[in-house]
């Protein structure tokens, strides 16, 4: 694991949230306009999702997905979110599996997960707990997660092969992953992809969809499916001010390269449902 870009990682994320803005605003680390911003950000998430939650926990997400709304959470179940920020997909995890369920959060960031605390305190859920560490080591024991959830933040790591091993790892038999992330559907000019990227994804890290698919069959996963859920576009004036130094007919070439996607996959084994009492 590159420990340089850890900690770049995690200064930036320490400012984002201490500015109360997205990592991709204008004082974050993806981009420097709110134009960029909503490029990423927008429509991710219904109004009906946010109802009882803190005010300013969307305007603090840095996702570039809905991980919760896709991954067909199950009463009574446990999910474990990857890079769980100020905890927005946390606490609507710990929604969907009710009180005989539960939500971890991991996190390294402290300024994320003293955020994170204060919105469980302010959504009133008990079944959530957050925990610092890397996703590379996560602090769960063997077969303990239903269901391992991510939302823009496996792209960052250095080791990613470390982290699907360490999904693998928490996983029950049968457990399943429902990741966003970003990806590109096609190798780019390495100039133009660290321009973008870093705008996107704040470091240049992003698989392509077959190296993505290819890593997680590696770790033991099974039924890999990839879904385009965001196509950016390249030839748009934002992106040209972005990488000034991409001629028209490269950026033409290149739209669509560039994409935000829902992953899932699954664990070998039985999956055992959880049988609820209600007493």
């Amino acid at each position: 694991m590159s420990e340089d870009i850890r900690e770049q990682v995690r200064q930036k994320y320490a400012q984002a949230i201490r500015s109360k803005s997205s990592c991709c605003g204008s004082a974050g680390c993806c981009g420097d306009s709110q134009e960029a911003t909503s490029a990423v950000t927008e429509n991710l998430y219904q109004a009906t999702e946010m109802e009882g939650l803190p005010e300013n926990l969307f305007a603090t997400s840095l996702g570039c997905g809905n991980p919760t709304a896709l991954g067909n959470l199950n009463a009574g179940e446990t999910v474990l979110d990857l890079g769980s920020g100020a905890g927005l997909d946390v606490l609507l995890s710990a929604r969907r599996v009710g009180p005989y369920g539960k939500a971890y959060g991991l996190d390294m960031t402290d300024e994320m997960l003293a955020e994170a605390n204060a919105n469980k305190v302010k959504a009133g859920l008990t079944n959530v707990d957050f925990l610092k560490g890397h996703i590379e080591d996560i602090p769960l024991p063997v077969g303990s997660v239903d269901v391992v959830i991510s939302n823009c933040v496996i792209n960052l790591s250095a080791d990613k092969d470390q982290v699907f091993q360490e999904i693998y790892r928490v996983l029950k038999p049968g457990g399943r992953i429902a990741i966003s992330d970003i990806i590109t559907t096609r190798s780019m000019p390495e100039g133009i992809r660290r321009s973008l990227l870093d705008w996107v994804g704040c470091v240049s890290g992003a698989l392509t969809q077959d190296e993505y698919t290819t890593k997680l069959v590696q770790a033991g996963f099974e039924d890999v499916e990839i879904v385009v859920t965001r196509v950016f576009d390249l030839n748009s004036q934002r992106t040209r001010s972005i990488v000034p130094e991409a001629t028209d007919a490269e950026l033409e070439q290149l739209n669509g390269s560039m994409v935000s996607a829902f992953i899932r996959a699954k664990k070998s084994g039985t999956y055992a449902r959880k049988e609820l009492c209600h007493e």
